[in-house]
């Protein structure tokens, strides 16, 4: 939900320029990175407040604003629409806090913005920080073939006003949790700034063979009762489509796990792999023939 810009300064619907005004210098004072020292909170706050007063200092998108409201106001308007032609270099001087404090020059060498346009943008030997927008996690659902193998998803990014589509180069091992980082496809800064990063994060969909656990692949494998008793050679399918010859040696207990090593899903940037484990299960029939109980008396007789 939009948030609403009179409330984040503070202000009434109908407050006066100057009450704007005032309202933003002391919020910008308060929330300036400068003053906050790293505080990521308090930066976040000086962003939201500064397209506050960028919208509703300005009588035409303040109008325009007010008419649509804060949910059809970003529909219509874009971070670069907000604060197009729009000077912070004058406000600042406007407050008096002068070129000292938000120049190249600032004190305590602290994060300095570059307003988009402002007066401090093109001075030779100024080196601006400009604020960067807001990072983006973007959670994708993926198979765990498509974990092993990797593949090419086409997402859908929805920013303020608009939406943007994306082709993300999954790598081989984004198991859930694991992120990808897309440099500059994140939220577009506020103050005319880079944008931020996109994140995506793999989240791993219900397989109805497989099993996963980070790197590690689990499987069920039913035996009848004579395979278990006697032991038998299985085919074991595997995430990148081959199929595995496994001993199952006479005797073996249901519930055994057995390890086919390497054969679990990649490592992203690495060539280890996880492994693949076959957990034996028992498979008893629902009814028997008469020829079958037949036999199962005899071996009863037998004392097994």
């Amino acid at each position: 939900m939009a948030e609403d810009y009179y409330q984040l300064l503070g202000i009434k619907k109908d407050a006066s320029e100057e009450d704007i005004k005032k309202a933003y210098r002391k919020m910008a004072m308060k929330y300036h990175p400068d003053h906050t020292k790293g505080d990521k909170v308090a930066e976040e706050k000086f962003k939201k407040i500064s397209e506050a007063y960028a919208v509703l200092s300005d009588k035409k998108k303040r109008k325009e604003y007010d008419t649509f409201g804060a949910e059809g106001f970003q529909q219509r308007f874009t971070q670069e629409d907000i604060f197009r032609g729009f000077d912070f270099g004058d406000i600042f001087r406007e407050f008096g806090f002068g070129g000292d404090f938000f120049s190249g020059r600032g004190r305590g060498g602290g994060t300095r913005f570059n307003f988009g346009g402002g007066p401090f943008g093109s001075q030779a030997g100024q080196q601006q920080a400009r604020m960067k927008g807001a990072d983006l996690v973007y959670e994708l659902p993926l198979t765990l073939k498509e974990v092993a193998t990797g593949t090419s998803k086409t997402i859908s990014l929805q920013h303020q006003g608009y939406s943007e589509k994306v082709t993300v180069k999954v790598p081989k091992g984004l198991i859930s949790g694991k992120k990808l980082r897309l440099a500059g496809k994140g939220s577009p800064s506020p103050l005319g700034g880079p944008p931020g990063d996109l994140f995506i994060q793999g989240k791993v969909l219900h397989d109805p063979l497989y099993q996963a656990d980070n790197y590690d692949v689990y499987m069920n494998q039913e035996l009848k009762l004579s395979e278990i008793i006697l032991g038998t050679q299985i085919s074991v399918p595997t995430l990148d489509d081959k199929q595995l010859s496994l001993k199952i040696p006479p005797g073996t207990k249901p519930g055994t796990k057995m390890r086919m090593s390497g054969h679990g899903l990649p490592h992203m940037k690495s060539s280890k792999k996880g492994d693949l484990y076959v957990k034996v299960q028992l498979k008893l029939p629902k009814k028997l023939t008469d020829e079958q109980k037949k036999l199962i008396h005899q071996l009863a007789e037998t004392g097994m």
